[in-house]
């Protein structure tokens, strides 16, 4: 049997037998299995790595949840950053804004949503010169906190 049919084989055996995933309702129906939703962990620094191209030096560094802190031209602003539990698969995730701040000095916005660290490819900051994507969110951080924390 083709490796391509194996899950429809297996989620066809489910239902044959009476098991099946129940909507995210949050009520299970009589013969179906409810699976919680995977809790999500608030945390108050992402971890970002940034790349500069020029001289090819790859740096990690701290960010405080709506602090903004300067890469090259780049400013980097996380809104918030999730992590789940050691006891779950592993799911970090942020909301970050980056500013370019151009040659004019001026801010433009060139990114804003979501970034995943499982995927840094997907939801990266490609720039002219700089990259920038997510490696973790962490509950505290060796950089001193901003006054007002």
């Amino acid at each position: 049997m083709p490796t391509g049919f194996r899950p429809a084989v297996i989620l066809a055996a489910g239902l044959i037998s009476g098991a099946a995933l129940a909507p995210d309702s949050g009520f299970a129906q009589e013969g179906e299995i409810q699976i919680p939703p995977a809790e999500k962990i608030s945390n108050q620094v992402a971890v970002f790595s940034g790349l500069d191209k020029i001289t090819g030096r790859i740096i990690s560094f701290d960010v405080y949840i709506d602090e903004t802190v300067q890469f090259g031209a780049l400013q980097v602003t996380p809104r918030v950053c999730y992590s789940r539990p050691s006891t779950e698969a592993p799911l970090t995730d942020a909301f970050v804004e980056v500013d370019e701040i151009t040659l004019n000095r001026k801010v433009r916005r060139i990114f804003s949503g979501w970034m995943f660290a499982d995927s840094p490819g997907l939801h990266a900051v490609d720039h002219a010169v700089y990259d920038v994507w997510l490696t973790d969110c962490s509950s505290t951080s060796s950089v001193a906190p901003p006054p007002d924390r």
